[in-house]
């Protein structure tokens, strides 16, 4: 049976497409993927593309963990980081998180966006890209484009980690009461075609 499990474990490192949901979600609590982080992938994250970017590209994804795991966070001041030159690089934010109306839908086509709240909270919606409307087109430059969507609301904690990919439509920033201040990591990953 274990040679069964491993003979399909290289199966879909090798071939993307062959991961099930069932595959994936053993993979992500396998942690295979956490470089040593003692945190979790909130239950928001399509873990069928964590897999399938993560094993197209591992030395980026092990690249960003790995700044995650070695880096003070708590201590980090805010500003850019590069880890592996236009492939993957960090930004740092500690600021205000925005009212709720002054929030907006994004996404994003050539980078996977790995957010994680240090300190603090905020509230974070995720939607399908395929059940929201484009009110903004993409715009290249920006690597970003903006929708109206309904969606689900999480609270981000410093406990887990939210990925999006081009798939997913993510309205961060909004202010939880009694946060006035959130300190912020976002990991921009480039995504594996």
């Amino acid at each position: 049976m274990v040679l069964i499990t491993n003979s399909m474990a290289q199966s879909q490192k090798k071939n993307p497409d062959s991961w099930t949901i069932k595959s994936a979600k053993k993979w992500v609590k396998s942690r295979e993927w956490s470089s040593g982080l003692n945190l979790k992938i909130n239950s928001a994250v399509d873990n069928v593309e964590f897999a399938r970017q993560y094993h197209a590209n591992k030395v980026l994804w092990d690249k960003a963990f790995a700044f995650m795991r070695d880096e003070k966070l708590e201590d980090i001041k805010p500003g850019k980081y590069p880890i592996d030159g236009d492939n993957v690089f960090a930004s740092v934010t500690n600021a205000p998180s925005k009212e709720f109306e002054h929030s907006a839908w994004e996404s994003h086509r050539r980078y996977i966006d790995l957010q994680y709240v240090i300190s603090g909270k905020e509230k974070i919606g995720v939607s399908p890209l395929s059940e929201a409307t484009v009110i903004k087109p993409y715009n290249e430059a920006k690597d970003g484009a903006n929708y109206d969507a309904a969606g689900k609301y999480y609270i981000a904690t410093p406990k887990e980690v939210f990925l999006f990919f081009p798939g997913d439509v993510h309205r961060p920033n909004i202010k939880v009461a009694g946060y006035d201040t959130v300190k912020k990591l976002v990991i921009k990953i480039r995504v594996s075609d």
